[in-house]
C-alpha cells in the first residue's frame, strides 16, 4: 500500500492514513475480504506510532468499511452488495417511505397551486391574493436600495437579530402608536410574513386536541396551520358586522377553547368588517372566559370607503390581544416581512421558535421598509393604492353587476382585497372549476375557507392583483360557466365532490 503522510499538513496523521484507505477501499485497490496490515507493522512503515494507525482503523470500523477480528486481524468488509466495478452506483433511494406522515392540513396544496397560476400567462388569476405589480413603487424600492447599499454596505446583508431589525421594530411601534395601538420596540416582534406568525402561534400555544375559535368563514391559510397542528376548529358563523358574537358567548361556555382567532377588518375572505360593539363584546368575553385573542389585521390599511375603526388591540387594556399584521399587501410581498405585537414573554417565546425556523427574517428588506416608512413614503404610497384598488374594486362589482348575472350573490366591499359571492343555484363543484379550468380563470373555492363543510357554494374573487382588462374578461367567463351550470337539469348539478381538483 501506497501511503503518504504530509507532517506539514494541518490535517491530523491518523486521519490522512484514513482518508487514504479509504480512497483505496472505494477505487477498488483494497477488495472485499483483504486484510490491512496489523497496526504494529504499518506504523513501522509509517514511521508513526501504533496508536496513530489503531485511530485510522477505529475510525474506517466506524463507517462500516472494515471489521476487525481477533486472530484474524483487520478485513475489508463488503459493500452493502456493491463491488468495485458498481461503485458511484446505487438504487433510486424510496423518498416517499422515508418522510414522516403529514397532516391532514399540510397535504392540501391548493394554495401551493394558486400561487403557481400567477406564473401562467393563458390564465386569468382572480384566486390569490397578492397587490397589483403596477403598485409596488419600484423606483423609490431601487433608490434605498442603493442608498442603503452605499451608506451601510455588507452589513445590511448580514445577521440581525431573530426579533428584528432593531430601528425597524422602533418605527413600527411610532407608526402603530398614530394608529392607537401603544406598544415597546420590545413588544414587536419582526416575521417573515404574517404567515408565519400563525405557525409560531400554533407552535406556542397549541397542542393536538386543543380547540380554537374561528370565524366562519375564515382565511385557508390559517386553517392549514391550525390542522396541521392537529386541533379542533370550532366555527363561529359570520355576517355583514362580522363574527356572532353572540354565538361567541354560547361556544366559549361549552368548548373552553384555546385560542380565539379572527379577521375583524375586512376579514379575508368575506370581507366582513367587525362592528364596534361586537369588538367591545368579543373582548368582554375574552377577559371573562380568560382566552387569548389572535387578532389578524392584514388588510385595515386597505379602506375605500367610510371611517376606520380601532384595532382590537388598540381596544385591549388587558393585554390579551395579540396582533398580527404584514407589509405583503401593500408593499413588496417578496420581501416577506410581517410584525406581531404581543406582551414581552409572548415576544420571547415566538422568538425562541423562530429562531430555530429561520434564524430571523429578511435583512435587507427591514433596512428598506424601515427607511420608507421614516422617509414618509407610506402614506402617500397607502394613498395612492387605495384609489387603485378602489378602482379595481369597482369595475369587479360592475363586471359582476352588468347583463345577465343570474345564479350569484355578493355585496360591495369596502375595503380589502376580494368579492365574496354565494352561488343561488346548486353546482356541481367538480364541473365549476374544471369548467374553470378550461375557460382560462381562476378563483378561490370558498368551500375551502370553512372548518366544517358548507351548505352553500361561496367562490372568493380577487380584485387587487388583476388588470381592468382581466377583471371584465375574467369575470365574463366566469359568468357564462355559472349561467351554463345553472342551467342544467337538477339532477346533474347535486352530486357533492369531497376533494376539488387544482385550479
Amino acid at each position: 500500500m501506497d501511503i503518504a503522510i504530509d507532517r506539514k499538513s494541518n490535517v491530523p496523521i491518523y486521519a490522512q492514513i484514513k482518508r487514504q484507505l479509504k480512497e483505496m477501499i472505494f477505487s477498488g485497490a483494497l477488495p472485499q475480504g483483504f486484510m490491512l496490515p496489523p497496526e504494529r507493522r504499518l506504523a513501522a512503515a509509517l514511521g508513526v506510532n501504533r496508536s496513530t494507525v489503531l485511530n485510522a482503523y477505529r475510525e474506517l470500523k466506524a463507517d462500516g468499511l472494515v471489521a476487525a477480528h481477533v486472530g484474524r486481524g483487520t478485513i475489508v468488509l463488503p459493500r452493502s452488495g456493491m463491488d468495485a466495478k458498481s461503485v458511484g452506483v446505487a438504487d433510486p433511494l424510496p423518498w416517499r417511505q422515508l418522510f414522516r406522515e403529514l397532516p391532514a392540513g399540510a397535504q392540501d396544496p391548493l394554495i401551493r397551486n394558486l400561487l403557481e397560476l400567477t406564473e401562467r400567462k393563458d390564465v386569468i388569476s382572480l384566486s390569490i391574493g397578492l397587490p397589483s405589480p403596477s403598485a409596488l413603487p419600484m423606483g423609490a424600492f431601487r433608490e434605498l436600495t442603493d442608498d442603503i447599499v452605499e451608506e451601510i454596505g455588507s452589513p445590511a446583508l448580514l445577521h440581525c437579530p431573530t426579533e428584528g431589525h432593531t430601528p425597524l421594530r422602533e418605527t413600527i411601534s411610532r407608526w402603530l402608536a398614530t394608529r392607537g395601538i401603544l406598544c415597546s420596540p420590545a413588544e414587536v416582534l419582526i416575521l417573515s410574513g404574517s404567515q408565519q406568525g400563525l405557525d409560531l402561534a400554533a407552535r406556542a400555544f397549541l397542542e393536538p386536541g386543543d380547540k380554537v375559535i374561528i370565524e366562519e368563514p375564515s382565511y385557508i391559510g390559517a386553517l392549514q396551520v391550525f390542522r396541521n397542528a392537529k386541533v379542533r376548529l370550532i366555527g363561529v358563523p359570520t355576517d355583514e358586522n362580522g363574527m356572532r358574537t353572540d354565538i361567541l358567548e354560547i361556544l366559549l361556555e361549552r368548548q373552553r377553547p384555546k385560542l380565539i382567532y379572527t379577521l375583524p377588518t375586512f376579514q379575508n375572505p368575506s370581507g366582513a368588517v367587525l362592528s364596534p360593539d361586537r369588538r367591545r363584546h368579543l373582548l368582554e368575553l375574552a377577559y371573562r372566559y380568560r382566552v387569548p385573542v389572535l387578532e389578524d389585521d392584514t388588510y385595515s390599511e386597505l379602506r375605500y370607503e367610510g371611517e376606520p375603526l380601532p384595532s382590537l388591540k388598540a381596544m385591549d387594556k388587558h393585554g390579551y390581544v395579540l396582533y398580527l399584521s404584514t407589509f405583503s399587501k401593500v408593499l413588496f410581498p417578496g420581501l416577506r416581512i410581517g410584525w406581531l405585537v404581543a406582551p414581552k414573554p409572548v415576544v420571547h417565546q415566538f422568538a425562541l421558535l423562530k429562531q430555530a425556523a429561520d434564524l430571523h427574517s429578511n435583512s435587507i428588506g427591514q433596512f428598506v421598509l424601515d427607511r420608507f416608512i421614516k422617509r414618509g413614503l407610506f402614506e402617500s404610497h397607502l394613498e395612492g393604492t387605495r384609489k387603485l384598488y378602489a378602482g379595481k374594486r369597482d369595475a369587479m362589482h360592475q363586471a359582476l353587476s352588468s347583463g345577465r348575472s343570474q345564479g350569484m350573490e355578493w355585496k360591495k366591499p369596502k375595503g380589502g382585497f376580494y368579492i365574496w359571492c354565494r352561488l343561488t343555484d346548486r353546482v356541481d363543484r367538480s364541473q365549476l372549476l374544471s369548467g374553470a379550468v378550461n375557460a382560462g380563470v381562476s378563483f378561490l373555492p370558498g368551500w375551502s375557507c370553512f372548518a366544517d363543510e358548507p351548505g352553500d357554494t361561496f367562490l372568493r374573487l380577487n380584485f387587487s392583483y388583476p388588470t381592468l382588462e382581466q377583471i371584465s374578461e375574467g369575470i365574463a367567463r366566469l359568468k357564462q360557466i355559472v349561467r351554463r351550470l345553472s342551467s342544467l337539469p337538477k339532477a346533474q348539478v347535486f352530486e357533492e365532490v369531497g376533494t376539488p381538483p387544482i385550479v
